[in-house]
């Protein structure tokens, strides 16, 4: 509107500029010795023809401008009224669903006449939630109360029957539920989002997650000939997978809606505390530095402690020197701040950096604002040339297998300092482009020298079709000695062929830290995701 108002205040002012120009040029002429081509009347035509050429554009343009301000005014009304067409809809169809929900419920109220329930609306923003059955009697109105009723086609009401992982819960079978998790181990990412709400269909969550901890250490992982245990092994990742769910589940803000019968009691923490101390001794003798910081047995044990609220019937110094070992799973930082141990990370980190394990350093002091304390940046660098400077070790002190085992420590820490400086932007403080040309001479050298190895070995003769090594003598003279490629090789599978060699990549001597196979998880959750060896495959 300022714009339009101004437009039309310079179009009244239009015949005061002509008037004044109409002055100057009179006066022009009057002091002009040469006679001008022109006379003032056809400037003043040509004036006036602009003048109006321009008020027919204006006032074109404001009609433009009314009818587009009176479409957007209707526009706006009727999507009020489709809005509010929608919400009578709405309200109409969760009108209809409660009705039928609650036919659903007095469908269950009768199959179940034993138990007396009592359904509760909440209503959040006037719209309405799902009921929540209130427990009046026992057992049997916890396990009805989670009866899922859902609204068919046509008007029908179905009722969702309870899963198999559900069932083994309601049952506090905990044999048949690591039976259940072994047999579909394919599937162990949506089972591990099933297993908080399935639970909570327990009679006693934390008693069923207690009983299946039983034969945790019932054998060894590794047996008399190094091969794996792999049942035990998978025993173990589905202890403490239930521990993580129950955890995630009081996280949630369930332990509100948990009956009283399905919360934690001081009898269940004495039993957690046994198991504890009965595991403690097992882990006194851990090699810190031989788990690489990936110990299932650690996590499992802190994860007790954490899940049944029992570390302060511990040390907490004994605890944190368990830390180590297990700084490279992704529940490390929350396990940490769970057991009460943020204020012990300051030397928790010097230990690590101490060990010669700055990657995990760097993201520990990134997890608990320690940058300042710990700067990242001078330790990856101290990182990286003490990784360097072991590689270059004079050639003749060490075999070449020996060799290829430094240069491939040395890629590793490059490639894990890279990740590290992609995952927490430290572009700006350390470039990665030298780091990158330093891989890619690494790998070239590498390829180099298995190119060398495969064209140093000899070639073996192959036998002749005839069974025979020794060549055939052909007794007959040859009429035609002289004769093209074509001629003497009529087929072209009569022509000898020249396979390439095989190309072979050899493997790492011994464990090379931070390297893993491509489908590794992270490192802790979704904040550090880091390319290491991990056992952890729940």
């Amino acid at each position: 509107m300022d714009d339009t108002q101004s437009v039309a205040t310079l179009f009244d002012s239009t015949t005061s500029k002509i008037q004044q120009l109409q002055q100057a040029f009179a006066e022009l002429e009057r002091h002009s010795a040469i006679s001008l081509n022109f006379k003032w009347k056809e400037l003043e035509e040509h004036f006036h023809g602009l003048e109006k050429s321009l008020k027919t554009r204006f006032d074109q343009l404001e009609d433009q401008e009314k009818e587009y301000v009176t479409e957007v005014t209707e526009a706006q009304q009727m999507l009020e009224k489709q809005e509010a067409a929608v919400v009578a809809k709405e309200l109409a169809s969760l009108e209809r669903l409660q009705e039928k929900r609650d036919a659903a419920l007095s469908v269950l109220f009768e199959k179940h006449g034993n138990s007396s329930l009592e359904p509760v609306v909440k209503v959040v923003n006037n719209s309405m939630t799902d009921p929540i059955l209130k427990e009046n009697s026992g057992v049997g109105a916890a396990k009805s109360s989670m009866e899922d009723v859902c609204p068919a086609e046509k008007g029908s009401v179905c009722i969702e029957p309870p899963t198999e992982l559900m069932k083994l819960c309601e049952e506090m079978n905990a044999q048949g539920l690591h039976k259940f998790i072994s047999d579909n181990h394919k599937n162990v990412i949506s089972i591990r989002e099933e297993i908080p709400v399935a639970l909570k269909r327990a009679a006693n969550p934390f008693s069923l997650v207690l009983d299946s901890l039983k034969g945790f250490y019932a054998g060894e992982i590794l047996s008399s000939d190094g091969k794996k245990d792999v049942s035990l092994l998978g025993l173990r990742r589905t202890c403490l997978m239930l521990m993580e769910s129950l955890e995630q589940l009081l996280a949630d803000g369930v332990p509100d809606s948990l009956f009283d019968n399905q919360r934690l009691t001081s009898d269940i923490k004495e039993k957690a505390k046994v198991i504890a101390k009965e595991w403690k001794p097992k882990l006194d003798q851990l090699d810190i530095e031989a788990t690489c910081g990936n110990s299932l047995e650690a996590h499992a044990f802190l994860q007790l402690l954490a899940t049944f609220d029992i570390d302060s019937q511990f040390d907490q110094d004994e605890i944190c020197k368990l830390i180590p070992a297990v700084t490279r799973r992704r529940q490390t930082v929350n396990l940490c701040r769970s057991l009460g141990l943020s204020h012990k990370m300051p030397g928790l980190i010097e230990v690590l950096l101490n060990s010669g394990r700055q990657i995990e350093a760097v993201n520990l002091a990134y997890a608990f604002k320690l940058i300042e304390q710990f700067p990242p940046v001078p330790l990856l660098k101290a990182y990286l040339k003490e990784a360097k400077k072991v590689s270059q070790v004079k050639a003749g002190s060490m075999s070449p297998g020996a060799q290829n085992e430094m240069n491939e420590r040395e890629l590793s820490a490059l490639k894990a300092v890279i990740k590290c400086i992609e995952e927490h932007k430290l572009e700006d403080l350390y470039p990665v482009d030298p780091l990158q040309k330093r891989i890619l001479l690494l790998e070239k050298a590498k390829a180099d020298k298995r190119r060398a190895a495969e064209a140093a070995k000899p070639q073996t003769k192959r036998p002749r079709a005839n069974g025979s090594i020794y060549p055939r003598i052909n007794i007959m003279p040859d009429k035609s000695f002289h004769r093209s490629p074509f001629e003497r090789y009529p087929y072209a599978y009569d022509r000898q062929y020249v396979y390439a060699a095989e190309t072979h990549h050899p493997t790492p001597m011994g464990s090379v830290p931070y390297t893993i196979p491509r489908t590794h998880s992270t490192f802790y959750g979704n904040v550090h995701q880091v390319q290491y060896q991990t056992a952890y495959l729940y």
